[in-house]
């Protein structure tokens, strides 16, 4: 009896062995399926050539402080290597800022406010609507952009790279000069600020004729443009994505961890995370308000910001931000628009569970209105998530870690 007792354990192991066995292929192929259902796409059919030698010029652009305004800031002040293209900020710290990454929090600089935006993916095929309130966006009638119909250039990354370079606090500081002839925020306000910029290229001994040469053009005949294009193909060559553990699995019969693979499952599953994080780089490029508390400052005032709704001002668009890509993700924190969660676990909770951990007796009666708000809009969204166990949380962040690129940033 009791070899008989032994005998049926040991077939019931054996049974559910074999059954884990055929499980296994078909959770790894379900998941294969549903990345090809939601627009995963191998990467060579994303990727866009670039010129070498306007790539190498704008290179030296990005990390000049010669473009802003009052000389101190760079574009790769904010979109640092070892922050994997962000800042590891909450909200940018622009002109008058000391140091990098966290350092410039004691710096005294002004505050940009929203959270850094990583550049992976940027310009590559369908990427087309740029920041947080896609005030950058392709359309059928062109490129829509505070430029209006006087865009510079029908590439929205391009028109996208313009804009750093003119927004006080972040390229141009706010002092007496930037008041009296520039704070305006104009067309024409941005186009003088252009002129003392491509000035200063012009004058440089070494990137006037480097630029001139790249561009095919005289040093006199240079325009912001020819910068901007400069950069544009160095943000479209070194933050190309590179293949990820991921597109390895779903593409070229890589493999993943049993953890990844649950991760994966509840992210195109349960977790309808792909309802927006679809697509090459697993964003729809779409608008939707998700309640995340804000904190610090806002576009609209300290903890306040209305977000697509400053672009189209269009009431349904209060509280709506473009759905972020997920390309190295898990290197990008803090997240969120305001960069209000310091944990990627904590950010996907409160993604599911707005009210987790809420706690109204810490929040002014202005920011539990704004948190009100915010629900209310969120609420009239067809896809409401369930909320997810800790280890289901575990499971999907896993997951995430198999979209970081496989090299790590230069």
């Amino acid at each position: 009896m009791k070899f008989a007792t032994r005998a049926s354990v040991i077939a019931s192991i054996c049974l559910v062995a074999s059954m884990l066995a055929w499980a296994s292929p078909l959770r790894e192929q379900a998941l294969r399926d549903a990345a090809i259902r939601a627009g995963l796409l191998p990467l060579s059919e994303i990727q866009v050539e670039t010129d070498q030698k306007m790539t190498d010029i704008g290179e030296t652009l990005f990390s000049s402080t010669l473009l802003s305004f009052n000389g101190d800031t760079s574009c790769q002040t904010c979109h640092l290597d070892v922050f994997a293209s962000a800042d590891g900020l909450p909200n940018a710290v622009g002109t008058g800022g000391q140091g990098e990454g966290r350092d410039r929090i004691m710096g005294g600089g002004d505050i940009v406010p929203r959270n850094t935006l990583a550049l992976w993916g940027r310009g590559s095929k369908g990427f087309d609507t740029f920041f947080w309130d896609g005030k950058v966006q392709l359309s059928e009638e062109g490129v829509f952009s505070q430029f209006g119909p006087a865009a510079p250039s029908e590439d929205p990354l391009l028109v996208a790279v313009h804009l750093p370079f003119v927004e006080i606090r972040e390229m141009v500081v706010r002092d007496e000069e930037v008041q009296r002839g520039f704070e305006a925020e104009d067309v024409s306000a941005a186009d003088r600020i252009y002129d003392v910029l491509i000035s200063r290229v012009q004058e440089d001994t070494e990137l006037g004729p480097q630029l001139a040469s790249a561009a095919n053009v005289d040093i006199v005949d240079l325009e912001f443009e020819h910068v901007a294009t400069a950069i544009a193909a160095f943000i479209r060559t070194k933050f190309a994505v590179r293949e990820t553990r991921f597109h390895d699995f779903i593409f070229e019969s890589g493999s993943l961890t049993e953890n990844e693979v649950a991760g994966g499952l509840l992210f195109y599953g349960k977790g309808r995370c792909a309802s927006c994080h679809s697509g090459p780089l697993l964003s729809d490029l779409e608008f939707h308000a998700i309640p995340f508390v804000q904190t610090g400052f806002g576009k609209n005032g300290f903890g306040v910001d209305y977000g697509r709704f400053n672009v189209t001002r269009n009431t349904a668009d209060l509280y709506k931000f473009r759905t972020p890509p997920l390309i190295n993700v898990t290197r990008t924190g803090p997240w969120t628009h305001s960069g209000a969660i310091p944990d990627l676990s904590e950010t996907i909770r409160k993604h599911v569970d707005p009210l987790s951990g809420y706690d109204g007796f810490k929040r002014t009666a202005r920011q539990r209105r704004e948190d009100l708000a915010r629900l209310a809009v969120s609420l009239q969204s067809d896809d409401i998530p369930e909320p997810l166990s800790d280890s289901e949380i575990k499971d999907i962040v896993a997951f995430l870690k198999s979209v970081e690129t496989v090299e790590a940033p230069d």
